[in-house]
C-alpha cells in the first residue's frame, strides 16, 4: 500500500511540473536563435546600450548605409545625409530644433536614437532637450515614461516614434 502512495505521488509531481519544464524550451533553455543582441534578427545597440529591449533605432537592418548606428557626429559630417534627412524629417512634420540636426542630435550615443527622440518630442508635445538630457542615462521607453505622463503609453510610443524613425533613416540612407 506504502509503494501506492509513493509511485501516486511522484506522477503527481511530475505531472505538476511538466508545463515549468516546457516553458523552458527544453535542452538548451535560454533565447533562440536570432533573438536578441547580437543577433541577426533583432537590432543590436538599442535602448541604453545594454537592455537588448528594441527602445531605439539600432544598427542591424537599419538603412541602406547603417547610417542610424553611428556616431550623430560622424555621420553627419556628410552634406548629403544631412540634407536628406532633413529633408525626411521636414516631411514627416518635424522641426529640427535649432534648425541645426547635427548639433541637435550632438548627445546621443547613434543617429537613430536622435531621430526618434525627435520624432516622440513631435507626436507627444514635449520638451526635445529634456528628452535628450533623460536619454543620457536611460533608453527612449523610459524617458517617455518619465516625460510623458500617466496616460502616456511609453512602449507603444517608443515603438511608433522607433518607426518612423527607421522610416527617415532608410529615406536619408537610400538618397545619399
Amino acid at each position: 500500500m506504502k509503494k501506492t502512495h509513493m509511485f501516486v505521488l511522484a506522477v503527481a509531481v511530475a505531472l505538476y511540473c511538466a508545463p515549468a519544464f516546457a516553458q523552458h524550451g527544453g535542452a538548451g533553455g535560454g533565447r533562440p536563435a536570432g533573438v536578441g543582441p547580437g543577433s541577426t534578427g533583432a537590432p543590436a545597440g538599442v535602448g541604453s546600450g545594454t537592455s537588448g529591449r528594441p527602445s531605439d533605432p539600432g544598427s542591424a537592418g537599419m538603412g541602406h548605409s547603417g547610417i542610424a548606428s553611428g556616431s550623430p557626429t560622424s555621420v553627419l559630417d556628410n552634406s548629403h545625409v544631412t540634407t536628406a534627412l532633413s529633408n525626411a524629417l521636414t516631411k514627416s512634420g518635424v522641426t529640427i530644433p535649432g534648425g541645426n540636426l547635427q548639433s541637435a542630435c550632438s548627445g546621443f550615443k547613434n543617429l537613430g536614437q536622435c531621430v526618434a527622440a525627435l520624432h516622440v518630442a513631435k507626436n507627444l508635445n514635449l520638451s526635445f532637450s529634456d528628452l535628450q538630457t533623460k536619454m543620457a542615462s536611460e533608453n527612449l521607453g523610459k524617458a517617455i515614461q518619465d516625460l510623458g505622463g500617466p496616460n502616456v503609453n511609453a512602449k507603444s510610443e517608443a515603438k511608433k516614434a522607433n518607426k518612423q524613425a527607421t522610416t527617415d533613416l532608410n529615406a536619408a540612407g537610400s538618397a545619399s
